[in-house]
C-alpha cells in the first residue's frame, strides 16, 4: 500500500488525518490511480467523510470549508447505490439531522473507461423518523429514461480513483474532492 492509500484509509477509520495532510493523499491517489473498478463494487451504503468544495464554493463558504473539511457527526451525510445492470441502478443520497431526513433518488450509469458515476435525481423525500413528510417527483418520470441516453458530458458524476471495501473517493464534476466511509445501511 502507497503512503496515500494508507492516509486515505486512516481518513476512513477516522483516526485523525489532519484536512491538509488529506488533501495531499487525495491529489495524489488521484494522480497515481490506474486502478479500474465496476459499478458492483460501488454498490452500497457510504457516508460522507470529508468535503473539499469547488475553488468557487470554497470562495463563496470562506472560512467555514476552508481547504477542506471533516463533517460534524451531528450531520448524516450518506450515499447508497443500488445496481441492477452491470452499469446501471439508482442512487439515493440523503441528509439526516437527528430524526429529520431529506432524501433525493434517481438513476446512475457507470462509465467504466472514465471511472465515472453519473447521476441525476428525480424524486425527493423528507421523513421524520419512519414517517414520510414530503414525497414528490422533482422531474417527470420520462427523465429516468432520458438520463441513459445522455453523454458523459451532460450529466452530474463522481470520478472515482480509490476504491476499497472500507472507503471510496472521488473528485465531482464540479472540481471538489471527497471521501466516504463504508456504512451497514
Amino acid at each position: 500500500m502507497n503512503n496515500s492509500a494508507a492516509v486515505l484509509e486512516q481518513a476512513v477509520q477516522q483516526t485523525g488525518v489532519s484536512p491538509q495532510d488529506l488533501i495531499t493523499a487525495l491529489q495524489c491517489g488521484e494522480k497515481t490511480s490506474k486502478d479500474r473498478c465496476g459499478l458492483s463494487v460501488l454498490a452500497g451504503a457510504w457516508r460522507l467523510q470529508f468535503i473539499t468544495g469547488t475553488k468557487k464554493t470554497r470562495k463563496q463558504a470562506g472560512v467555514v470549508l476552508g481547504a477542506g473539511r471533516y463533517l460534524p457527526k451531528l450531520i448524516k451525510i450518506q450515499l447508497h447505490y443500488q445496481v441492477t445492470t452491470d452499469d446501471q441502478g439508482q442512487v439515493e443520497n440523503s441528509v439526516a439531522v437527528g430524526a429529520l431526513q431529506l432524501t433525493l433518488t434517481g438513476p446512475i450509469k457507470f462509465w467504466s473507461k472514465a471511472r465515472c458515476l453519473a447521476f441525476d435525481f428525480t424524486q425527493l423525500y423528507i421523513n421524520l423518523g419512519k414517517l414520510t413528510l414530503y414525497k414528490k417527483r422533482i422531474k417527470p418520470e420520462v427523465a429516468d429514461q432520458d438520463f441513459y441516453g445522455q453523454t458523459l458530458k451532460e450529466q452530474a458524476f463522481f470520478k472515482y480513483f480509490w476504491v476499497t471495501e472500507q472507503g471510496i473517493a472521488a473528485r465531482g464534476r464540479g472540481g471538489g474532492l471527497a471521501i466516504w466511509a463504508r456504512t451497514k445501511s
